[in-house]
């Protein structure tokens, strides 16, 4: 299957970003739905993959072009895996700072020793009259202290991945964008698509 266009379904800018810098060799021309102008998809699956093939479908048949839609979340074993499919709507109004202290204090009150988590992304590429098709991605590591750094967005300031001392958000996006969940997804995606 050969692209030329693209559409990446999703109005979160930090995102859209990483996706257009891993696709760039490719030399398919990315655009967002927030750049296309099309509308917000309601996330009403219970997992990554349902979400992200809701948003793909949705898109691809409001704008009529191969449409990648992902969904991916931070999952946490003292929090039996949440906030999951959460991830982006816990914490009021998607503060991720908010969101990090409501996490840190959880675990915290947990009781469990365990900082071990994950980022977890599944990818859905919906195509005109084609079936769907999903690539997942993960990426495992533990839950910092505290909030570190100040680049990256979301949990990066406190997911550290297995084999690195920083979080993701001290590690920057070079390396964030060469080890992350959402790479491994698009990997995926990329041998499909060649």
């Amino acid at each position: 299957m050969k692209l030329t266009k693209l559409v990446v379904a999703s109005h979160n800018d930090g995102k859209v970003a990483e996706i257009k810098a891993l696709l760039a060799p490719l030399h398919i021309e990315v655009q967002s739905a927030k750049e296309l102008r099309l509308g917000d998809v309601e996330e009403t699956g219970k997992t990554f993959e349902e979400n992200a093939k809701i948003k793909a479908n949705a898109l691809s048949l409001m704008c009529g072009l191969p449409c990648l839609a992902d969904d991916s979340g931070l999952c946490i074993d003292a929090l039996d895996g949440r906030p999951g499919v959460y991830s982006a709507r816990y914490a009021p109004d998607r503060d991720f700072k908010q969101g990090m202290e409501m996490l840190l204090k959880e675990i915290s009150e947990s009781g469990k020793e365990s900082r071990k988590a994950h980022f977890s992304c599944c990818m859905a590429l919906a195509c005109p009259n084609e079936k769907v098709k999903l690539f997942e991605g993960r990426v495992d590591g533990e839950i910092a202290e505290e909030p570190r750094g100040d680049k990256g967005f979301g949990y990066d300031p406190i997911f550290i991945p297995e084999g690195y001392q920083q979080t993701f958000a001290e590690l920057g996006d070079e390396v964030k964008n060469q080890i992350s969940h959402r790479r491994r997804a698009l990997e995926k995606f990329i041998r499909e698509i060649k």
